[in-house]
C-alpha cells in the first residue's frame, strides 16, 4: 500500500470492484481499493447473482444492459470464471392490469433498443420451465439475456482485471477516518494513511458509517432478504436443459436453478429492516435466522406456483441484508460540498447493477460527465430532507414491500408523508386538494369537487379525468389559480453576479425589470437546466427551475462558481401562486394600484398584492396570459385567500399540476424529465433558440458543433394520437411502416383540443408536420401524426395579451 493515490475506493463488493476496474481501464492507473476484510464480505457473497433486463427507469435498464454484456469481457480480461448462466428469463403477470403493463414495458424496451424481449403465452412459459404451475398467468415477457453469474467469481474477475490495469487492493484493512484537505481527503486505515484527490463510497452494508466519517448522512438502509436453495428435484434431475430466471410478480417470487435444485427468493410484503446505522465491523460472513413466520404467506405462494418444491427439502436458508434507498435505485456521483468525495452505494441489485454504476462513475469522475442520463441513480436526487432517518426507514421498507407490487402512474404513495407543506396546505386541503410529493413537498395535483371522491389507480385515463377536464377549461376561459411552492427559486447577487450568470447562461440575460427563458449547458453540450432567469433590476436576479432538481443545481452551480458572486436557495422560504387566463389580470388589478398592468410579457417587478409585496412576472407556462406571484412564507395562506375573493366575480377555480400538464402539451412547451433531460441537447429539444451565440459560455464549443455539423439525429415534435382510452405518458416507441423511428417523451390529453397528445424525439427525417406514424399506448399500437408545434394558439396570442 502507498501512501498516495489518485483515487481510493472503499468497500471490495461488486460495485467497489467494478469502480476500480472502470477507473483503471479508463486510465487512472493510481488507484487503489480498500477493503476491511476480504473481497465479497458484506452482501456479494450471498447475493443471488441474477441478472434481468426490466427496470422501470429505461436509462437504468440501459445500463443494465452493458452489466450484462460485460461479464464475458471481464471474465476474459481476467481469466476468473464468472459462472454465467445464460439461461433466459420470464417476468410473469397474472392480473389483467399487471399483463397490460408488461405489454406496454415490453414496447418500452422496444424504444431503448433492447430487442432480444418478446412477449409469451402461459404455454409456452410452461415449456420454458415445466416445474411451475400456470394457474392464474395471463402472460409473460421472455428476455434472452437473462440468469445469474456466480457471485464471488464474478467480484474477483472485476478485481482480477483491474490489477491486471494497474489497479491496486489492499484486503484486511478497515478505514477509520476520513478528513477532508485542501487537495482531497485523508485516509486513515489499519494499515496506515493514505492521502488522495477522490474517495468513493462503495462500503454496501458500511455505506452509512462511511458518509459520516465526511460529515454526510446518506438516505440508506439495510434490509433482511430471504431466499431458500432447495435439495435435489427429481423432475429438474429428468431435463436436458436449465429452467430460467423467473419472476412471479402476483407471488412476490423469484426463482432459478441451482445445480439439480433451485433457489426461490422472496420480496415479503412484512419488511424487516437490519442495522439501520450500519452493520458492525466485524460483520462479514454471517447470516440472520430464517424467519419463515414472516414470510409465510409469500413462502405459501412460491410452493404452489412450483409444487415439486413440496416434494423436497430445504438445503439452505439465507436471510442476509443488501442496502437500499428510499425508491431503491443506487445512490452515485459527487456530494455538494464535499470535493472529491464520490458515492456508489444502496445499489441493491449489484450483480445487474453493479458494471454500469463503474462505468458511469468513472466516467463521470474523470471526464466531468457521464455519458448516460444518470439522474435516477444521482445522490443529488435527494435532499437534505431524505436524512431523517424515520424517513428513511419509512420509504425503504415502502419499496421493498412494493418490490412486486404493481404501482400505478397515477397512484400516490404514503411512506415519508406529508413531510414538506406549503402554508396555505391545510386550507387547500379543505377546499378538495389532492396531492402528490416532488422532493419531500406536497404539490397539488387537482382539487375535487366531491369530498368523498378516490381517484382509481389506472394505467387508463382516469375517474379523476373530467375534473383535470373542469381545471383546464377555466384556465381556458376564465382564471385559474395554482400554487407554485413547487417551484425551485436561486438568489443570485454580488458584484460578479451578471458576469456569472452570463457565462453559465446560454442565452442573453434579461434586462432589468425583465426575465428570459434561459437554457444551461454542460461542456459536452449536453442541458443542464431549463431555466428562468429573472433581472429584478436592483442587483438581485433570480433563477427559477424545477423544484426537485435543487440540489442537483445547487451543485452544479457551487462548482462553476465565480469570485464576488452570492447564491442562496431561497425555495423554501419563498413560494407563491400563478394566475393564468383571460381574466387573470382583471383579479391581480383589484389587489393593487401599482402598475400591473402595465408588465409586458415576461415583464417582472415588486408589487404590492393586497396586503403583501410580492415579486410579480408576467409568463405563464399554460399559454394564456398569467402573473407568478411570489410571496414570503408567512405570506401565503393571506394571499391565496385574497387571490380567491378579488377572483370570485371573474369566474377563479383553484386547479392543479395535472391540468398544467395538459395545457402545456397543447402549447407543446417541454419540461424537465421528459423534454429536456441531461441525455439531450439544445439542438435535439429546440432550446438552440433561445441560445445567444454571440457571446461565451459553458458548453458553447460543443453545441456550435452541433449546430454547424449535421445536427442531431432526432428531434422534439408534437404527435396527434389517436388513441381511446388511454395516452402515452413516455418512452413507447414511435413507428414508421414498421421502423422505429423514434420515442415518446411524454404524453397526455389535451382537453381544450379533446385530443390525445405526445411529444417525442423522432428520426430527423420523420418530423415534418403531416408524417403519418404510430405509437403504441399501454402496448396497443395507435394511429398517430406529426402536427405543427403549438396546437392551441399557434401564434401565442393569448400569452402575450
Amino acid at each position: 500500500m502507498k501512501s498516495h493515490y489518485r483515487a481510493v475506493v472503499i468497500g471490495g463488493g461488486v460495485v467497489g470492484a467494478s469502480v476500480l476496474y472502470h477507473l483503471a481501464k479508463m486510465g487512472w492507473k493510481d488507484v487503489c481499493l480498500i477493503e476491511r476484510n476480504i473481497l465479497t464480505a458484506g452482501s456479494s457473497w450471498h447475493a443471488a447473482g441474477g441478472f434481468h433486463a426490466l427496470n422501470a427507469d429505461p436509462n437504468i435498464a440501459s445500463l443494465q444492459a452493458y452489466t450484462i454484456d460485460l461479464l464475458s469481457e471481464i471474465e476474459k480480461e481476467s481469466g476468473q470464471s464468472v459462472g454465467m448462466h445464460m439461461t433466459g428469463g420470464m417476468t410473469l403477470a397474472g392480473t389483467p392490469d399487471r399483463w397490460e403493463w408488461l405489454q406496454s414495458a415490453y414496447r418500452t424496451f422496444q424504444s431503448i433498443g433492447i430487442e432480444d424481449v418478446h412477449l409469451i403465452t402461459p404455454k409456452e412459459a410452461q415449456e420454458k420451465c415445466p416445474i411451475m404451475s400456470t394457474h392464474g398467468i395471463l402472460g409473460g415477457m421472455w428476455a434472452d439475456r437473462e440468469g445469474y453469474v456466480d457471485t464471488t467469481g464474478t467480484v474477483h474477475a472485476y478485481a482480477g482485471a483491474a490489477k491486471k490495469h494497474g489497479a491496486e487492493i489492499v484486503e484486511h484493512s478497515r478505514v477509520l477516518e476520513l478528513n477532508q484537505t485542501a487537495t482531497g481527503w485523508e485516509v486513515v486505515t489499519e494499515k496506515g494513511t493514505i492521502q488522495t484527490e477522490h474517495v468513493v463510497n462503495a462500503a454496501g452494508l458500511w455505506a452509512k458509517q462511511v458518509g459520516r466519517m465526511a460529515g454526510i448522512e446518506l438516505p440508506v438502509s439495510p434490509l433482511n432478504h430471504h431466499y431458500l436453495i432447495s435439495d435435489t428435484i427429481p423432475e429438474l434431475e429428468q431435463l436436458d436443459f436449465e429452467i430460467p430466471l423467473t419472476v412471479d410478480l402476483e407471488g412476490f417470487t423469484y426463482i432459478r436453478q441451482d445445480q439439480k435444485g433451485m433457489l426461490m427468493g422472496i420480496y415479503e410484503v412484512d419488511h424487516q429492516h437490519w442495522m439501520m446505522d450500519g452493520a458492525p465491523w466485524e460483520y462479514g460472513f454471517e447470516l440472520q435466522q430464517e424467519d419463515t413466520d414472516r414470510i409465510e404467506r409469500e413462502l405459501t405462494l412460491g410452493f404452489e406456483r412450483y409444487p415439486a418444491l413440496q416434494n423436497v427439502g430445504v438445503k439452505t436458508w439465507v436471510n442476509g441484508a443488501f442496502t437500499f434507498s428510499p425508491d431503491g435505485n443506487p445512490l452515485v456521483g459527487p456530494v455538494r460540498g464535499k470535493k472529491g468525495y464520490w458515492c456508489a452505494c444502496a445499489v441493491m441489485a449489484g450483480f445487474l447493477q453493479g458494471g454500469g454504476v463503474g462505468k458511469s462513475l468513472a466516467e463521470w469522475m474523470i471526464h466531468g460527465e457521464p455519458e448516460a442520463d444518470v439522474f435516477g441513480m444521482d445522490v443529488a436526487r435527494y435532499g437534505d430532507y431524505a436524512q431523517n432517518k424515520r424517513f428513511i426507514k419509512e420509504t425503504t421498507g415502502q419499496f421493498y414491500t412494493r418490490r412486486f407490487v404493481m404501482t400505478y402512474p397515477n397512484e400516490q404513495l404514503p411512506a415519508g408523508r406529508p413531510l414538506k407543506m406549503a402554508p396555505a396546505y391545510s386550507d387547500m386541503s379543505a377546499a378538495g386538494c389532492r396531492w402528490g410529493a416532488s422532493w419531500g413537498l406536497e404539490v397539488p395535483l387537482y382539487f375535487a369537487p366531491d369530498a368523498g371522491f378516490t381517484e382509481n389507480p389506472t394505467l387508463k385515463r382516469s375517474n379523476a379525468h373530467e375534473i383535470v377536464a373542469a381545471e383546464c377549461k377555466a384556465v381556458r376561459e376564465a382564471v385559474g389559480l395554482l400554487d407554485i411552492s413547487g417551484f425551485s427559486r436561486f438568489e443570485v447577487s454580488g458584484p460578479g453576479a451578471e458576469k456569472w450568470l452570463d457565462r453559465i447562461m446560454a442565452s442573453k440575460l434579461p434586462a432589468p425589470g425583465r426575465a428570459r427563458l434561459a437554457p444551461m449547458l454542460s461542456e459536452e453540450g449536453r442541458l443542464k437546466g431549463d431555466l428562468t432567469v429573472f433581472n429584478w433590476g436592483d442587483g438581485t436576479w433570480w433563477i427559477m427551475g424545477s423544484y426537485y432538481l435543487r440540489e442537483w443545481h445547487m451543485r452544479w452551480f457551487e462548482a462553476h462558481m465565480d469570485a464576488g458572486v452570492t447564491l442562496r436557495d431561497i425555495g423554501d422560504a419563498t413560494v407563491g401562486f400563478s394566475l393564468s387566463g383571460p381574466n387573470s389580470r382583471k383579479v391581480i388589478e383589484q389587489l393593487t394600484d401599482g402598475p400591473v398592468g402595465e408588465l409586458p410579457f415576461m415583464g417582472c417587478g415588486s408589487f404590492d398584492i393586497g396586503l403583501y409585496r410580492c415579486k410579480v412576472g408576467r409568463l405563464s407556462v399554460t399559454g394564456e396570459l398569467g402573473y407568478e406571484i411570489h410571496c414570503s412564507a408567512a405570506d401565503h395562506i393571506g394571499l391565496r385567500k385574497a387571490l380567491l375573493e378579488a377572483g370570485a366575480a371573474h369566474g377563479i377555480r383553484e386547479v392543479g399540476f395535472n391540468a398544467l400538464l395538459s395545457l402545456r402539451l397543447e402549447k407543446s412547451f417541454g419540461i424537465w424529465s421528459k423534454e429536456f433531460t441531461q441525455g439531450y441537447t439544445a439542438g435535439q429539444t429546440g432550446m438552440d433558440r433561445w441560445i445567444d451565440w454571440n457571446k461565451d459560455f459553458v458548453g458553447k464549443t460543443a453545441a456550435l458543433a452541433e449546430r454547424d455539423g449535421n445536427g442531431p439525429a432526432q428531434k422534439l415534435v408534437t404527435l396527434e394520437i389517436a388513441a381511446q382510452d388511454a395516452d402515452a405518458s413516455g418512452f413507447e416507441p414511435v413507428w414508421k411502416d414498421g421502423k422505429r423511428v423514434g420515442f415518446v417523451t411524454s404524453g397526455g390529453f389535451g382537453h381544450t383540443l379533446g385530443k390525445s397528445l405526445a411529444m417525442a424525439m423522432v428520426d430527423q427525417d420523420r418530423c415534418a408536420p403531416g408524417t403519418d406514424l404510430s405509437v403504441h399506448v399501454v402496448g396497443i399500437e395507435c394511429k398517430a401524426r406529426v402536427i405543427a408545434a403549438s396546437p392551441y394558439d399557434p401564434e401565442g396570442k393569448a400569452m402575450r395579451g
